[in-house]
């Protein structure tokens, strides 16, 4: 049998984080996920998904993200039951989330704003990486030389013809 649900969505309210009596932490929060089609309008629909997640990956989702934020989450789907106040028995369904990424950073939610050094951070931290073997070696000193930006000091657009695009 499997039960493992994988989603990217953003968050529809800032994460709900509190601690169990023996001081575990907890955070409820919602997503939204887009549907792949369309509705009959030609309007995209999206889910709102219950998830929850616990310990430190609660309190690093409560503490970095917010409203708006686009995370991925892995988990599974879970129903749980209980008493109602009103006497009745409540039904609830939700992701219990394993992992909770983070997939844009802090400060820029709505995507498509990143930092402007995160390529070169990107090459810095594989190039100082103790793991890595010789076969890699080479590849890690190509970086070394083509790690100064051809285009720091020049502002102006560049042009780019349609036969220079790859796709």
């Amino acid at each position: 049998m499997l039960n493992r649900v994988v989603l990217v969505g953003r968050l529809t309210r800032d994460p709900d984080l509190r601690y169990t009596p023996n001081g575990v932490a907890v955070a409820n929060f919602n997503i939204a996920v887009n549907r792949p089609f369309s509705n009959q309008q030609g309007e995209r629909e999206a889910d709102f998904i219950n998830c929850v997640v616990w310990r430190r990956p609660a309190e690093n989702l409560a503490n970095y993200m917010k409203k708006g934020s686009m995370i991925g989450v892995d988990g599974r789907v879970q129903t749980r039951n209980f008493e109602g106040q009103d006497g009745k028995r409540v039904y609830v369904t939700e992701i219990v989330a394993d992992s909770v990424q983070f997939l844009e950073t802090k400060g820029s939610q709505g995507g498509g704003q990143y930092q402007s050094d995160g390529y070169q951070n990107n090459q810095n931290q594989y190039q100082q990486n103790p793991f890595s073997s010789n076969q890699n070696q080479g590849f890690n000193q190509n970086q070394n030389q083509n790690q100064e930006d051809p285009f720091k000091n020049n502002g102006e657009p560049i042009d780019i013809s349609d036969d220079d695009l790859p796709f």
